[in-house]
């Protein structure tokens, strides 16, 4: 217990920073005149008061963050605000079970955009901009925006900034302090939301649709005020905003530094993990818009081309966004577009999977291993954008990548024992540890997660947050040694 009451105390300040947060949608409720004020307007009002009283309580054990204390933390943090976020789901529904609303946030904590809310379109206004909302903060990280002001609160961030951080190249430094990296991320963030909220208005959307829908396409969130998604819309207009938006969200947010900075695009093409993204998200479209025409799915490639690059942008980039049923196409497209959503994503990107420069760097270290066994006394270095990849590294992310489908197949299999089919459970296994909601068979496109049992609930739910936090920050807390001195 003592090296958890220091992490407790805190969290106890972030939970003041939560009760803020719930300000914003108590206020969309009370500008919409919806009946959502009184839920939301209890939760922030309990959450300060706990937060307050544990803080008293816990001020004695105070004293600075060490380096597994970020890693107890963090969990720690997204399952506590994931608890209070569900708060408002729980109260406003009257016949919300506290698994759904749990389920509910943290599917939009970690972006992953599942639901099991059905009829979004008449749906209190705050209550969906508070949805959209958990995608916005979920998206950057709810660690980042921390700390950005943790050095106020008196807590060290550098140690939670490296758990939570996707990605392989975590100490890397766009600014000399920690908390300098985390506003310039936010900053980035925050503009390019401006910049596709603009840019929906303008196609069509109002205010309200173009501002909760900005927010969770550069979060690659999925999340949307309509049943149909952006189908709802039924605007090419609309549907090439978004899927530039997920671009953007998708790419490594040190490539756009580097590119704003030297006001270069050329930057981004210079970047390894771009032109992959690039390169196999082209061929992909147009093989399947192609296969899609000519097995007789659309009248017109053009057609087969609008709705093929909308969900395989959307699904591989882990956002989730649909404007068609893909759960009608033959499997073997919509297994492509799962298998791409594992390996697309930038590392340092809102997106989801084992990050495409693992997958780099796993597929080179393969190839070099091939030439070694040609070559015994060969010296061949593995370099990712000209930089030298050292063998400790690799061996991390191969136990990363062991582990990550590891856990596919076994929640799989825990999803079967719990009742499902196989097409089914793996699909939503897929859906949520890549972050990208929709899945196959029971819980497609055509479909929500409001018909899973409450054991399959709870699956998807610690799939969603394992995936989110990249699997070893959530299971190096369950290892004997973490606990010893």
């Amino acid at each position: 217990m003592h090296k958890i009451i220091p992490i407790v105390h805190i969290l106890s300040k972030l939970g003041v920073l939560f009760s803020i947060l719930l300000l914003v949608p108590t206020f969309v409720s009370y500008l919409f005149l919806d009946d959502a004020l009184r839920a939301f307007g209890s939760t922030a009002l309990v959450t300060i008061i706990a937060s307050c009283a544990i803080w008293l309580l816990t001020l004695q054990y105070h004293r600075e963050l060490r380096v597994r204390d970020g890693f107890t933390l963090v969990c720690m943090l997204w399952v506590g605000f994931a608890l209070v976020a569900a708060m408002p789901f729980y109260l406003y529904f009257p016949h919300m079970s506290y698994t759904d609303a749990l389920f509910e946030a943290m599917s939009g904590l970690t972006t992953t955009g599942s639901t099991v809310i059905t009829s979004l379109d008449t749906l209190a206004p705050s209550i969906n901009f508070w949805r959209h909302m958990l995608n916005w903060l979920g998206g950057m990280g709810i660690i980042v925006l921390a700390v950005a002001i943790l050095p106020m609160l008196g807590v060290g961030g550098t140690q939670l900034f490296k758990a939570e951080i996707p990605g392989i190249d975590k100490d890397s430094k766009m600014a000399p302090r920690i908390s300098q990296v985390a506003k310039k991320l936010w900053l980035t963030y925050a503009c390019g939301t401006c910049v596709v909220l603009l840019a929906l208005h303008f196609a069509g959307m109002n205010w309200f649709d173009a501002f909760c829908h900005a927010m969770s396409t550069i979060s690659l969130g999925g999340f949307s005020t309509h049943d149909d998604s952006i189908a709802y819309f039924n605007s090419q207009a609309i549907e090439l905003i978004v899927m530039a938006g997920t671009l953007f969200g998708a790419v490594n947010f040190v490539t756009h530094f580097s590119a704003f900075g030297a006001r270069s695009p050329r930057r981004y093409w210079q970047d390894e993990e771009f032109r992959i993204i690039v390169c196999v998200l082209v061929a992909s479209i147009a093989a399947v818009s192609l296969y899609l025409w000519q097995k007789q799915y659309y009248p017109s490639l053009e057609e087969a081309l609008r709705y093929t690059a909308f969900n395989f942008i959307s699904v591989s980039l882990s956002s989730g966004f649909t404007n068609t049923d893909f759960g009608t196409w033959p499997l073997i497209t919509a297994l492509w577009m799962f298998f791409l959503a594992n390996i697309l994503p930038s590392s340092g990107s809102m997106g989801g999977g084992i990050k495409n420069v693992r997958a780099i760097i796993l597929a080179k270290f393969s190839l070099r291993e091939m030439l070694l066994l040609l070559h015994p006394n060969a010296v061949r270095n593995v370099k990712v954008n000209g930089r030298t990849i050292p063998e400790r590294t690799a061996l991390t992310v191969m136990a990363f990548i062991f582990v990550y489908f590891m856990t596919v197949v076994l929640f799989t299999f825990f999803m079967m024992i719990a009742g499902m089919d196989f097409i089914s459970a793996f699909g939503a296994v897929i859906a949520c540890i890549t972050n990208s909601g929709p899945g196959l068979g029971s819980v497609g496109p055509a479909y929500n997660y409001a018909a899973l049992t409450d054991v399959q609930k709870w699956l998807c739910t610690a799939v969603m947050l394992l995936g989110r936090l990249e699997i070893f920050t959530v299971l190096i807390l369950f290892t004997p040694p973490y606990w010893k001195k």
